[in-house]
Protein backbone atom coordinates (compact mmCIF):
# COMPACT_ATOMS: atom_id res chain seq x y z
CA UNK A 1 0.00 0.00 0.00
CA UNK A 2 1.47 3.86 -0.80
CA UNK A 3 2.77 5.89 1.99
CA UNK A 4 3.12 9.04 1.48
CA UNK A 5 6.33 10.70 1.82
CA UNK A 6 7.58 11.04 5.47
CA UNK A 7 8.02 14.26 7.05
CA UNK A 8 10.62 15.72 9.19
CA UNK A 9 11.36 18.82 11.43
CA UNK A 10 9.92 22.06 9.48
CA UNK A 11 7.33 20.12 7.51
CA UNK A 12 9.96 18.83 4.56
CA UNK A 13 9.33 15.81 2.89
CA UNK A 14 12.22 13.59 2.37
CA UNK A 15 11.73 13.64 -1.35
CA UNK A 16 11.54 17.53 -1.23
CA UNK A 17 14.90 17.76 0.77
CA UNK A 18 16.29 14.85 -1.62
CA UNK A 19 15.75 17.30 -4.65
CA UNK A 20 16.72 20.37 -2.93
CA UNK A 21 20.18 18.54 -2.20
CA UNK A 22 20.01 17.11 -5.62
CA UNK A 23 19.99 20.93 -7.02
CA UNK A 24 22.41 22.58 -5.22
CA UNK A 25 24.82 19.89 -6.07
CA UNK A 26 24.03 20.28 -9.80
CA UNK A 27 24.79 23.81 -9.41
CA UNK A 28 27.82 23.67 -7.88
CA UNK A 29 29.07 21.32 -10.64
CA UNK A 30 27.03 22.97 -13.74
CA UNK A 31 27.59 26.48 -12.49
CA UNK A 32 31.53 26.84 -12.98
CA UNK A 33 31.85 25.55 -16.34
CA UNK A 34 30.23 28.45 -18.45
CA UNK A 35 31.89 30.92 -16.06
CA UNK A 36 35.10 29.37 -16.65
CA UNK A 37 34.94 29.28 -20.23
CA UNK A 38 35.18 32.99 -20.64
CA UNK A 39 38.36 33.16 -17.92
CA UNK A 40 41.41 34.20 -19.75
CA UNK A 41 44.83 33.06 -19.00
CA UNK A 42 47.31 35.35 -17.23
CA UNK A 43 49.42 37.04 -19.88
CA UNK A 44 52.55 36.54 -17.11
CA UNK A 45 51.82 32.99 -16.71
CA UNK A 46 52.35 32.65 -20.81
CA UNK A 47 55.40 34.52 -20.90
CA UNK A 48 57.00 32.62 -17.87
CA UNK A 49 56.21 29.14 -20.06
CA UNK A 50 57.88 30.76 -22.75
CA UNK A 51 61.11 31.84 -21.42
CA UNK A 52 64.11 29.62 -19.77
CA UNK A 53 67.28 28.07 -20.50
CA UNK A 54 67.44 24.64 -21.85
CA UNK A 55 70.33 23.23 -20.80
CA UNK A 56 72.20 22.07 -23.41
CA UNK A 57 75.79 20.94 -21.64
CA UNK A 58 78.66 20.09 -24.36
CA UNK A 59 76.96 22.08 -26.91
CA UNK A 60 78.98 23.68 -28.84
CA UNK A 61 78.44 27.46 -29.73
CA UNK A 62 79.22 28.68 -33.09
CA UNK A 63 82.22 30.28 -33.13
CA UNK A 64 82.62 31.22 -36.84
CA UNK A 65 79.60 33.55 -36.35
CA UNK A 66 80.29 37.38 -37.47
CA UNK A 67 79.25 40.10 -35.09
CA UNK A 68 80.15 43.76 -34.03
CA UNK A 69 81.92 44.93 -31.30
CA UNK A 70 81.21 48.02 -29.24
CA UNK A 71 84.20 49.61 -31.17
CA UNK A 72 82.68 49.04 -34.52
CA UNK A 73 84.82 46.24 -35.55
CA UNK A 74 83.45 42.83 -37.08
CA UNK A 75 84.62 40.34 -35.43
CA UNK A 76 84.24 36.60 -35.50
CA UNK A 77 83.27 35.00 -31.90
CA UNK A 78 86.16 32.36 -32.10
CA UNK A 79 88.26 35.34 -31.87
CA UNK A 80 87.39 35.27 -27.93
CA UNK A 81 88.47 31.83 -27.96
CA UNK A 82 92.41 31.70 -27.20
CA UNK A 83 92.95 28.94 -24.95
CA UNK A 84 91.16 30.29 -21.54
CA UNK A 85 87.36 29.45 -20.15
CA UNK A 86 84.26 32.34 -21.34
CA UNK A 87 81.91 33.76 -19.47
CA UNK A 88 78.87 34.19 -22.12
CA UNK A 89 76.14 36.70 -20.82
CA UNK A 90 73.07 37.01 -23.26
CA UNK A 91 71.41 40.18 -22.45
CA UNK A 92 70.17 43.55 -24.45
CA UNK A 93 71.49 46.83 -23.97
CA UNK A 94 68.44 48.83 -23.55
CA UNK A 95 67.15 46.89 -20.86
CA UNK A 96 66.35 49.53 -17.89
CA UNK A 97 66.75 47.21 -14.80
CA UNK A 98 67.90 43.65 -15.03
CA UNK A 99 71.09 43.69 -17.43
CA UNK A 100 72.17 46.63 -15.86
CA UNK A 101 72.15 44.90 -12.16
CA UNK A 102 73.84 41.89 -14.26
CA UNK A 103 76.68 43.83 -15.23
CA UNK A 104 77.42 45.12 -12.02
CA UNK A 105 77.09 41.99 -10.28
CA UNK A 106 79.21 39.93 -12.23
CA UNK A 107 81.91 43.16 -12.53
CA UNK A 108 82.20 42.83 -8.10
CA UNK A 109 81.75 38.93 -8.40
CA UNK A 110 84.82 39.33 -10.50
CA UNK A 111 86.32 42.06 -8.27
CA UNK A 112 85.79 39.85 -5.62
CA UNK A 113 87.33 36.51 -6.89
CA UNK A 114 90.74 36.69 -6.53
CA UNK A 115 93.28 34.55 -7.94
CA UNK A 116 91.61 34.05 -11.37
CA UNK A 117 92.36 37.51 -13.65
CA UNK A 118 89.65 39.16 -16.27
CA UNK A 119 91.83 39.09 -19.27
CA UNK A 120 94.81 36.62 -18.61
CA UNK A 121 92.90 33.23 -16.70
CA UNK A 122 89.29 33.81 -18.57
CA UNK A 123 87.12 36.29 -20.46
CA UNK A 124 83.72 37.59 -20.29
CA UNK A 125 81.68 37.56 -23.97
CA UNK A 126 78.33 39.99 -23.80
CA UNK A 127 76.15 39.21 -26.75
CA UNK A 128 73.06 41.07 -27.59
CA UNK A 129 70.03 38.88 -28.86
CA UNK A 130 67.87 41.93 -29.56
CA UNK A 131 68.86 42.28 -33.45
CA UNK A 132 67.57 45.79 -33.36
CA UNK A 133 70.28 47.41 -31.41
CA UNK A 134 73.24 49.45 -32.33
CA UNK A 135 76.47 50.28 -32.37
CA UNK A 136 76.11 53.81 -29.82
CA UNK A 137 73.66 51.28 -27.54
CA UNK A 138 77.28 48.63 -27.37
CA UNK A 139 79.56 51.34 -26.88
CA UNK A 140 77.19 53.19 -24.03
CA UNK A 141 76.75 49.87 -22.34
CA UNK A 142 80.56 48.92 -22.52
CA UNK A 143 82.08 52.03 -20.99
CA UNK A 144 79.25 52.05 -17.90
CA UNK A 145 80.37 48.44 -17.27
CA UNK A 146 84.29 49.25 -17.67
CA UNK A 147 83.98 51.78 -15.24
CA UNK A 148 83.67 49.23 -12.71
CA UNK A 149 86.23 47.18 -13.12
CA UNK A 150 89.35 47.50 -11.28
CA UNK A 151 92.16 46.43 -12.72
CA UNK A 152 91.60 45.55 -16.03
CA UNK A 153 94.33 46.94 -18.64
CA UNK A 154 92.26 46.61 -21.54
CA UNK A 155 88.36 45.85 -20.50
CA UNK A 156 87.39 45.96 -24.54
CA UNK A 157 89.16 42.78 -25.24
CA UNK A 158 89.26 41.37 -21.58
CA UNK A 159 84.79 41.85 -21.78
CA UNK A 160 83.62 42.55 -25.16
CA UNK A 161 80.09 43.84 -25.98
CA UNK A 162 78.78 42.17 -29.13
CA UNK A 163 75.69 42.58 -31.23
CA UNK A 164 74.73 41.50 -35.01
CA UNK A 165 71.43 40.04 -36.89
CA UNK A 166 68.82 38.14 -35.74
CA UNK A 167 70.50 34.85 -37.48
CA UNK A 168 73.51 35.28 -35.82
CA UNK A 169 72.38 36.27 -32.57
CA UNK A 170 69.75 33.36 -33.03
CA UNK A 171 72.23 30.71 -34.05
CA UNK A 172 74.24 31.46 -30.33
CA UNK A 173 70.78 31.68 -28.42
CA UNK A 174 69.89 28.31 -29.89
CA UNK A 175 73.34 26.75 -29.52
CA UNK A 176 73.07 27.28 -25.68
CA UNK A 177 69.11 26.71 -25.32
CA UNK A 178 68.81 30.64 -24.08
CA UNK A 179 64.50 31.35 -24.46
CA UNK A 180 63.15 34.66 -24.76
CA UNK A 181 60.56 36.66 -25.62
CA UNK A 182 59.67 40.27 -27.15
CA UNK A 183 56.94 42.02 -25.64
CA UNK A 184 56.91 45.09 -27.63
CA UNK A 185 59.34 47.07 -29.26
CA UNK A 186 62.74 47.00 -27.46
CA UNK A 187 61.28 45.02 -24.70
CA UNK A 188 62.56 41.84 -23.71
CA UNK A 189 60.85 38.94 -21.52
CA UNK A 190 64.71 37.23 -20.62
CA UNK A 191 66.04 34.54 -18.00
CA UNK A 192 68.99 35.47 -15.87
CA UNK A 193 71.99 33.21 -16.78
CA UNK A 194 75.63 32.83 -17.13
CA UNK A 195 76.42 30.46 -19.71
CA UNK A 196 80.12 28.69 -18.86
CA UNK A 197 82.27 27.76 -21.62
CA UNK A 198 85.46 25.89 -22.17
CA UNK A 199 88.27 27.51 -23.84
CA UNK A 200 86.82 25.74 -27.47
CA UNK A 201 83.29 26.89 -26.72
CA UNK A 202 81.64 24.23 -25.53
CA UNK A 203 78.67 24.79 -22.87
CA UNK A 204 80.33 23.05 -19.00
CA UNK A 205 78.15 25.13 -16.86
CA UNK A 206 75.03 27.35 -16.24
CA UNK A 207 74.72 29.56 -13.47
CA UNK A 208 71.52 31.38 -12.68
CA UNK A 209 70.54 34.16 -10.96
CA UNK A 210 71.57 38.11 -11.52
CA UNK A 211 74.67 37.52 -8.35
CA UNK A 212 76.54 35.05 -8.64
CA UNK A 213 79.33 34.08 -5.60
CA UNK A 214 82.61 34.59 -6.54
CA UNK A 215 83.38 31.19 -5.31
CA UNK A 216 81.02 29.64 -7.44
CA UNK A 217 82.30 31.58 -10.37
CA UNK A 218 86.18 30.57 -9.94
CA UNK A 219 84.80 27.05 -9.34
CA UNK A 220 82.50 26.97 -12.66
CA UNK A 221 86.07 28.70 -14.39
CA UNK A 222 88.26 26.05 -13.56
CA UNK A 223 85.65 23.15 -13.85
CA UNK A 224 85.54 24.49 -17.60
CA UNK A 225 89.20 24.74 -18.05
CA UNK A 226 89.87 21.03 -16.14
CA UNK A 227 91.63 23.10 -13.25
CA UNK A 228 94.52 24.75 -15.98
CA UNK A 229 93.76 28.09 -14.98
CA UNK A 230 95.18 30.01 -12.34
CA UNK A 231 98.25 30.12 -10.33
CA UNK A 232 97.76 26.84 -8.06
CA UNK A 233 96.73 24.04 -10.73
CA UNK A 234 97.16 21.25 -7.67
CA UNK A 235 94.98 23.67 -5.41
CA UNK A 236 92.21 23.54 -8.47
CA UNK A 237 92.58 19.75 -8.80
CA UNK A 238 91.47 19.76 -4.87
CA UNK A 239 88.81 21.77 -5.10
CA UNK A 240 87.21 20.10 -7.95
CA UNK A 241 87.60 16.64 -5.98
CA UNK A 242 86.03 18.11 -2.84
CA UNK A 243 83.19 19.79 -4.46
CA UNK A 244 80.64 19.56 -6.94
CA UNK A 245 77.85 21.32 -8.93
CA UNK A 246 74.41 20.70 -6.74
CA UNK A 247 71.90 20.65 -9.88
CA UNK A 248 69.19 21.37 -7.12
CA UNK A 249 70.98 24.54 -5.43
CA UNK A 250 72.09 25.27 -8.48
CA UNK A 251 75.64 26.45 -6.63
CA UNK A 252 78.93 24.05 -5.70
CA UNK A 253 78.42 22.27 -2.62
CA UNK A 254 80.83 20.65 -0.63
CA UNK A 255 81.11 16.69 -2.07
CA UNK A 256 81.12 15.17 1.77
CA UNK A 257 81.00 11.44 0.39
CA UNK A 258 84.21 11.91 -1.33
CA UNK A 259 85.58 14.39 1.41
CA UNK A 260 84.98 11.46 3.73
CA UNK A 261 86.43 8.57 1.98
CA UNK A 262 89.91 10.77 1.22
CA UNK A 263 90.06 11.50 5.14
CA UNK A 264 89.07 7.77 5.60
CA UNK A 265 92.21 6.76 3.37
CA UNK A 266 94.62 9.88 5.49
CA UNK A 267 93.84 8.17 8.25
CA UNK A 268 94.65 4.92 7.50
CA UNK A 269 98.18 5.92 5.88
CA UNK A 270 98.83 7.85 9.42
CA UNK A 271 98.01 5.41 11.60
CA UNK A 272 99.71 3.02 9.02
CA UNK A 273 102.90 4.78 9.20
CA UNK A 274 102.52 5.56 13.14
CA UNK A 275 102.60 1.86 13.71
CA UNK A 276 105.53 1.38 11.21
CA UNK A 277 107.32 3.71 12.89
CA UNK A 278 106.68 2.27 16.10
CA UNK A 279 107.81 -0.94 15.38
CA UNK A 280 110.74 0.42 14.33
CA UNK A 281 111.65 1.77 17.45
CA UNK A 282 110.45 -1.19 19.34
CA UNK A 283 113.35 -3.30 16.85
CA UNK A 284 116.03 -0.64 17.59
CA UNK A 285 115.46 -1.18 21.22
CA UNK A 286 115.61 -4.41 21.43
CA UNK A 287 118.73 -4.54 18.96
CA UNK A 288 120.24 -1.94 21.56
CA UNK A 289 119.50 -4.02 24.50
CA UNK A 290 120.56 -7.25 22.76
CA UNK A 291 124.19 -5.94 22.12
CA UNK A 292 124.70 -4.68 25.13
CA UNK A 293 125.43 -8.34 27.54
CA UNK A 294 126.09 -5.59 30.67
CA UNK A 295 122.59 -4.51 31.16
Amino acid sequence: MFKPPLKISGGWRCYELFCLVLVLLLAGLVAPFPASAGITQDPEDAVLKEIGVDERLGAQVPLDTVLTDQDGRRVRLGEYFTGQPVVLSLNYYECPMLCPLTFSSLSHTIDGMGGLKLGGDFRVVTVSFNPAETLEMAKDKSATTYSMLRGVDNPGAAWPFLFGGAAETSAITKAVGFRFKELGPGNFAHPSALIILSPDGRVMRYLYGIRQEPFDLRLALTEAADGKVGPSHALNNVLLFCFDYDPAGRKYALAATRVMTALGVVTVVCVGGLLVAMRRKEADRHSREGGNPGR
